[in-house]
């Protein structure tokens, strides 16, 4: 059988905000293979490693390029950004995995987990999804924008606090102010406590807390995570919050 493929979250990419099972993997791999923004992020840790990547919309050459590694014996870290299975290629590589069953079973694949920007993002705002939360993509180029307004419209139907990945672009500079206006259509107050981080856990980290409103004229970036608070989350000396539901006496 063919060597082992690590699929490991490598979170935000500074080594500090790294599990030690992800770093762990990385150490014991033959070869790195990931999108080439993430490897530049790691390759200062291990120059001795083998490296391999591809630019953006070349998810499943690398997929394939992880498992032609493993067939010629090397053991592989397929890296991706936050956690492998938060939008992440955990699930191509396994969607993949019928090619290959004459190499490998399910167990030589091995997901590592990461801190994916929901996590990281919300604890440099504070508590913004201390309650029941949901993460959204407003990225149409794998799912319908039907689809995605669907959801958002949904996440405040159930009064869910909300993580927005993917808000912008440079094709989609005006995405988050469409999520926003769906959104205050669906229910969701003017006022409503929202916040956004950009550069989580790398350099040039900022963040800012606003309302939805003032949220809705904001300019932010690919690199930039957004929270829309629930109809409870406030801003509590510049951090928002959402709390849990205790009595504060």
């Amino acid at each position: 059988m063919a060597n082992k493929i690590y699929i490991v979250g490598m979170g935000p990419g500074f080594k500090n905000m790294m599990t030690a099972e992800a770093y762990e993997a990385m150490s014991k791999a033959d070869v790195i293979v990931g999108y080439t923004v993430y490897v530049d992020l790691v390759k200062e840790h291990f120059p001795e490693k083998e490296f391999f990547t591809t630019p953006m919309r070349q998810e499943i050459e690398r997929c394939r390029a992880c498992y032609d590694f493993a067939i010629d014996g090397k053991t592989v870290a397929f890296i991706c950004s936050g956690d492998a299975g938060v939008y992440g290629m955990a699930a191509p590589m396994f969607e993949l995995l019928p090619e290959y069953q004459d190499r490998f079973l399910a167990e030589d694949i091995v997901v590592v987990p990461g801190v994916t920007a929901a996590i990281s993002g919300a604890a440099v705002l504070g508590a913004p999804i201390n309650h029941d939360f949901c993460v959204i993509s407003l990225s149409d180029l794998l799912t319908p924008w039907e689809v995605i307004e669907g959801r958002l419209k949904a996440a405040i139907m159930g009064d869910f606090s909300i993580a927005l990945y993917n808000p912008s672009s440079k094709k989609r500079h005006d995405y988050l102010q469409k999520a926003c206006d769906i959104m205050m259509e669906a229910g969701a107050a003017k006022d409503r406590a929202c916040g956004y981080v950009e550069n989580i856990g790398r350099e040039g980290t900022a963040s800012n807390t606003c309302t939805l409103e003032e949220l809705r004229d904001t300019q932010v970036n690919m690199f930039t995570t957004v929270f829309i608070g629930s109809s409870k989350s406030k801003i509590i000396d510049g951090k928002l919050v959402t709390p849990r539901g205790y009595s504060i006496n």
